[in-house]
């Protein structure tokens, strides 16, 4: 299978409208925006260990406003900027940071599940969330993300198999940012692209340069259209790279060079679409500035919220979990509730 990268943005190309440009430019604007004060509020002690996703925004927000509204998104635990591109409020977001449980409710509307943080286990369940949908008469396309080091996870494969049995709708992105934490991907797998795992499952596989909004965006929407229209899933590889640390308690120096991390600021997504909007006569320095003053404007806003949230009840932690308790979970909450151990109750 020979396999081609789409991109847009190296050649010069504006495949898209003024509007749909501006909107994918002001949406990952934001999502740095959220990820550098996130980082701040960490080294505060305001917020607990973070994964900051900085430099993969185009691959998440390309991803996120390529679905439809009534579709859902089920992510890992770096996809915040997914998250707040599909809708969630930025304090709901800080507080599931805080690991507070009113965090973890997502408002109506929001079609999210919460970050999955064990490794790949997302991958099956968007699967089945998927396939609940068609049970049920709904329409709904299903995207779920993925870093490179996940792809090695039992629960990837088992996915996208059962995925391209039943022709589910999913869309599974590989946010392929070069490694696994710390492992290159050179020392992971032995094919040139991920995206070629997807003929042995017997579905389309893709290969996008993630830092061009563009690419993510527009092969995106022919996923989604696609499994929409019956066709099953596809499986979208964007090539980008984390700016960032892995998560706030990782020094990415122990593993990278400052050359490589240089090299790949040339091509920060933010930078690339910026440049080819003002080449364009589309955004500027006033443009720019009006903003970032709006964004300071609602984070203060956001933040006051997540800073007024009542402290959490002890039981709060066993809620959520089902929506009706079974005898273990009841037993813990009630536990909890009287302010007991829980080694007094087990």
């Amino acid at each position: 299978m020979k396999l081609k990268v789409v991109e847009y943005l190296s050649k010069g190309e504006f495949p898209l409208g003024e509007a749909e440009a501006l909107s994918l430019y002001r949406a990952m604007r934001r999502a740095r925006f959220f990820d550098e004060k996130a980082l701040t509020l960490q080294r505060q002690g305001r917020l607990g260990v973070y994964a900051p996703f900085m430099g993969q925004e185009a691959a998440q927000v390309g991803l996120a406003l390529a679905l439809g509204p009534g579709d859902w998104v089920v992510p890992s635990y770096r996809e915040s900027a997914l998250l707040l591109a599909r809708g969630l409020p930025i304090h709901t977001l800080i507080l599931y940071w805080r690991a507070h449980p009113a965090g973890w409710r997502f408002p109506e509307g929001v079609r999210a599940v919460n970050p999955y943080i064990p490794i790949a286990t997302q991958i099956p369940q968007a699967v089945g969330l998927a396939l609940a949908g068609r049970y049920r008469g709904e329409n709904w396309v299903v995207a779920t993300s993925i870093g490179d080091g996940g792809t090695s996870e039992g629960d990837f494969h088992e996915g996208l198999n059962f995925a391209a049995v039943f022709g589910a709708p999913v869309v599974f992105l590989v946010q392929n940012n070069g490694y696994a934490i710390s492992v290159p991907r050179s020392k992971q797998m032995r094919v040139d692209y991920i995206a070629r795992r997807a003929e042995g499952y017997g579905m389309p596989g893709v290969v996008v340069d993630g830092n061009d909004v563009f690419a993510v965006y527009l092969e995106a929407k022919k996923a989604v259209e696609r499994a929409r229209k019956g066709e099953g899933p596809t499986l979208l590889e964007a090539l980008t790279y984390r700016l960032a640390p892995h998560t706030t308690s990782d020094d990415p120096t122990r593993y990278r060079t400052r050359e490589e991390e240089e090299a790949w600021r040339q091509k920060d997504p933010l930078l690339r679409l910026r440049q080819a909007l003002e080449a364009r006569g589309l955004w500027g320095e006033g443009e720019e500035a009006a903003l970032l003053a709006e964004l300071e404007e609602e984070f203060a806003r956001e933040l006051a919220l997540a800073d007024g949230a009542p402290e959490p009840r002890p039981e709060e932690i066993v809620e959520h979990v089902y929506r009706e308790m079974g005898p273990d979970q009841r037993r813990a909450w009630e536990a909890l509730r009287r302010g007991l151990h829980l080694e007094e109750v087990w």
